[in-house]
């Protein structure tokens, strides 16, 4: 992945040779702080295992109980799920504080509480982002949370669009980065493409909030008066996935794919990018200037133009299915 997204070489590497390149990311400061419910007790060895594997430096990793008692565990869903945010946020920005944050349950007020805790641990360490793999359906009253959850200066959210088309709240947040999800195509080893995921084990949530207004960042390049989702993209396909590892449950290595890639990965390149901006609002908008009159700076995005979701259409510049596109090298982020 750091290859394909061009943040481990030179620029216009294409094809990527993705079966030979064996340089990882370097990059990461700060913390990345990830949100999940319920416990991993392995989150710490997993981990470990992973980065032992791959190359990558030790993490400096911290767990926290958001709600001050330890939660049940959860084997093969949300112990997985953490084990996978800690694991490619570390991929993404190896000398980044990881700190996984786990609520008692996976209700609203739970892991809004929990972001609360993240937010505050990430700030005190520097600046940085809490990322958030998961997704729940819009409600009327979403607008009041976007300032008392996703509003904290130094920190920078972004949150999973989702794996079964539509869109869906935190990922709807002004106040977030909303992470959609690609397919990485490849041929011999070597990267050919990408496109919007959309297969039959799932596809990527894209498309307009029914509560949120368009944010500033976006005017000018999402039609439209409501918030559009994703801002951009990272390979979610499990045809085209990444491999994490899961001890707890008797699981090992595994191959995954969905948004909940695209959110911790995405969070780790802006965080190896190293500008620790004060806001998510700063932080789209050196997003969005990646998009000029429709088209994309290669040199920021690759522009992904092929597939469909929900009833939109990838195309030229920002579009519902991939937002801006998917990585290209570490400016612009």
């Amino acid at each position: 992945m750091g290859c394909v997204y061009a943040i481990t070489g030179p620029t216009g590497i294409n094809p990527c040779p993705i079966s030979t390149s064996t340089t990882n990311p370097s990059g990461g400061g700060g913390a990345i702080a990830l949100v999940d419910a319920y416990d991993n007790p392995d989150a710490a060895t997993d981990l470990s295992t992973f980065s032992s594997w791959w190359g990558l430096p030790a993490a400096t990793f911290t767990k926290v109980y958001a709600q001050g008692k330890k939660p049940s565990n959860n084997p093969g869903g949300w112990s997985l799920e953490e084990a996978l945010d800690i694991e490619w946020s570390h991929a993404m920005a190896p000398n980044a504080k990881i700190i996984l944050v786990e609520a008692l349950q996976p209700t609203n007020a739970d892991l809004f509480s929990a972001e609360k805790t993240a937010a505050s641990m990430v700030a005190s360490d520097g600046g940085g982002e809490v990322s958030n793999s998961w997704s729940g359906s819009e409600f009327s009253s979403e607008t009041s949370d976007d300032s008392k959850y996703f509003d904290t200066t130094g920190v920078v959210y972004f949150a999973s669009a989702g794996d079964d088309g539509g869109v869906g709240y935190p990922s709807t947040s002004p106040n977030v980065v909303s992470a959609g999800g690609t397919k990485v195509d490849r041929t011999s080893g070597n990267f050919t493409s990408e496109v919007v995921w959309n297969d039959s084990s799932g596809e990527t949530g894209g498309g307009p909030s029914k509560y949120e207004a368009l944010p500033s960042y976006q005017s000018g390049i999402v039609s439209g008066t409501k918030r559009g989702t994703p801002d951009y993209s990272f390979n979610a396909s499990p045809y085209s996935g990444v491999a994490m590892y899961d001890a707890d449950g008797g699981y090992d290595w595994l191959q995954v794919g969905g948004t909940s890639v695209s959110s911790p990965s995405l969070a780790g390149i802006v965080n190896s990018a190293g500008h620790f901006y004060t806001s998510t609002a700063t932080e789209q908008g050196v997003l969005y200037s990646g998009d000029v009159g429709g088209v994309i700076n290669p040199a920021i995005f690759r522009d992904i133009t092929s597939g469909s979701c929900k009833g939109y259409s990838a195309g030229p510049g920002w579009d519902f299915c991939s937002g801006l596109g998917s990585n290209q090298t570490l400016t612009g982020k």
